[in-house]
């Protein structure tokens, strides 16, 4: 019996070390190699400054800058310490009225716009963390955007375009941009873009 019991602890012993150190040092370090970006997080630097991560949206809504997905997580949306659904039912009247609601704020916010609201600006993702919209949805707020923002709808275009992830091989999934991405670039626009001097009162 003591033979078993020694030979039981030798192989949770040599277990022990093979998954619990030698496995996770071994995958961080080809994570670190062959994936750095992705094995840190797939952050955002600027300036040696980390201002983001590309799988991690963030809460934007001044009028001059695209919005994402609504986000259900608590206490705060996009809080990555708390990914979370809202766990409503298609047939739950709550998730009417918040679908509502966000269809009224949309629109009051470009009372021009009367083409559809894209579902993925009225409905949250399972994660409540989902940095991507569709191309839709990244269209549709392009008047809004140009006009609070004074950027031309040419460049606003060709600013999704170079924040558009295709497909994965091609055929996996659907076209989305990242708006974290996406609002960086719009941001550095502004920077950049001459302002009209303020009058002399």
């Amino acid at each position: 019996m003591i033979k078993d019991i020694k030979a039981a602890l030798l192989l949770f012993l040599v277990l022990a070390v093979m998954t619990g150190l030698i496995y996770p040092l071994a995958m961080t370090g080809i994570g670190q190699v062959v994936f750095p970006h992705q094995a840190n997080g797939s952050l955002i630097r600027q300036r040696g400054r980390v201002v983001g991560s590309s799988l991690v949206g963030q809460y934007f809504r001044e009028p001059q800058y695209f919005w994402g997905r609504p986000s259900a997580t608590s206490p705060l949306p996009y809080n990555g310490a708390g990914s979370s659904a809202s766990n409503l039912g298609p047939n739950n009247p709550v998730l009417a009225q918040h679908v509502a609601t966000r269809i009224k704020t949309l629109k009051a916010a470009d009372p021009a716009e009367k083409g559809p609201v894209p579902v993925d600006l009225v409905t949250s993702s399972a994660s409540g963390l989902d940095p991507d919209i569709s191309i839709a949805a990244a269209l549709y707020q392009v008047p809004r955007i140009a006009q609070t923002g004074g950027i031309r709808i040419v460049t606003l275009h060709q600013l999704i375009r170079e924040n558009t992830t295709e497909p994965l091989l091609g055929f996996i999934g659907e076209p989305v941009v990242n708006v974290v991405k996406l609002n960086l670039a719009l941001h550095a626009r502004y920077a950049a873009t001459p302002r009209a001097p303020e009058p002399k009162s």
